[in-house]
């Protein structure tokens, strides 16, 4: 199969973390970028920073098309698939945009700060469009989906989820509800599209949250579903602490087995956790192996979107009416919300 060219909008984090998966893609090959910035589309990278991986770097641009407007990358016929990693206020103008043009789309989380806007764009998109949420390609998260699909440790009973950073000083402003939508939407977003695909909608959501200016900063949730036997949880937000920069995990409950997993990265540099662990009832622990070892989440998740492309099945963490639900759970969550 040929690669799928792909043209990246917007060099911030997203921006660098997706260039550097498509280093490794095999089905899909970075043909162009867009930005505003002439130092970035010269190829200074330097000064990107996020809360995982490298800093950003000066990359080699050869052989690739820069463009400062993304009407100009949107004119190039060799480019396929947008991959839109703009700031969360700017995705509904782009991803409209891009489809208008005819192009393939795979969009960062959130699609759009609402679900009222999100579902339009589904609507308009498609399968052509897709979002990247991510977390269903890490290995734990991808072991979880399967052990709840097979049925392997009998029924799947629920469970708790956690996602908590230290203050994310490299988003501008991360609170403002019209610009990046808070940790909800920008941060619990993956556990709510996780819970979706997993459980299906919760019929409600009952939260106890911290405020900052009016919008959640750390939320505690209890869900319900039609089946009474779920007992689901999340925890999600900020804690004030730079030292502690982030967690994420979980620990699910099956019938016949417990299966829990925790990654903590701390300011220093060093880490703690609980790797991928199942303890079964019969009193055995496993520790289950990546059978693919070493591969990067991004790279799949990218590879998977280029596939879809190429007219292959969409990878249902890719479907964009899912990523619309996630959302709706995040609005669920908000305080006097209905």
């Amino acid at each position: 199969m040929d690669r799928v060219g792909v043209g990246i909008v917007g060099v911030g984090f997203m921006g660098w973390i997706h260039y550097l998966a498509y280093r490794q893609c095999r089905s899909a090959e970075l043909v162009a970028f867009c930005s505003r910035d002439p130092k970035k589309r010269a190829g200074d990278w330097r000064g990107i920073q996020g809360n995982f991986g490298p800093p950003g770097e000066e990359i080699d641009i050869t052989g690739l098309a820069t463009y400062e407007m993304l009407d100009e990358l949107l004119a190039d016929p060799r480019v396929e698939l947008v991959d839109i990693c703009l700031p969360p206020h700017l995705h509904v103008d782009a991803v409209a945009r891009s489809l208008a043009a005819g192009k393939h789309v795979i969009c960062e989380k959130p699609l759009a700060l609402t679900a009222a806007e999100a579902a339009s764009l589904a609507a308009a998109g498609g399968e052509r469009l897709l979002v990247a949420q991510i977390l269903p390609f890490f290995y734990e998260y991808r072991y979880l989906a399967a052990a709840v699909q097979d049925g392997r440790f009998g029924k799947f009973l629920g469970g708790h989820f956690k996602r908590v950073i230290g203050p994310p000083d490299w988003v501008p402003d991360f609170y403002d509800p019209q610009k990046v939508g808070g940790p909800l939407v920008d941060l619990h977003v993956h556990d709510a599209h996780l819970i979706r695909m997993l459980l299906g909608m919760p019929t409600a959501a009952h939260s106890a949250c911290r405020l900052k200016d009016g919008v959640p900063k750390y939320v505690e949730t209890v869900f319900r579903f039609a089946d009474p036997e779920l007992v689901v949880g999340a925890t999600s937000g900020v804690i004030d602490q730079h030292s502690r920069g982030f967690t994420h995990g979980y620990d699910a409950q099956f019938e016949r087995a417990n299966v829990q997993f925790e990654g903590v990265a701390f300011g220093d540099g060093s880490g703690a956790g609980i790797p991928l662990t199942v303890a079964h009832s019969d009193g055995r622990v496993e520790r289950p192996a990546d059978e693919a070892a070493g591969a990067d989440p991004f790279v799949l998740e990218l590879d998977a979107a280029a596939q879809a492309v190429r007219g292959g099945q969409t990878h249902p963490a890719l479907q964009a009416r899912t990523a619309v639900d996630a959302i709706r759970i995040c609005e669920m969550q908000v305080p006097n919300a209905t």
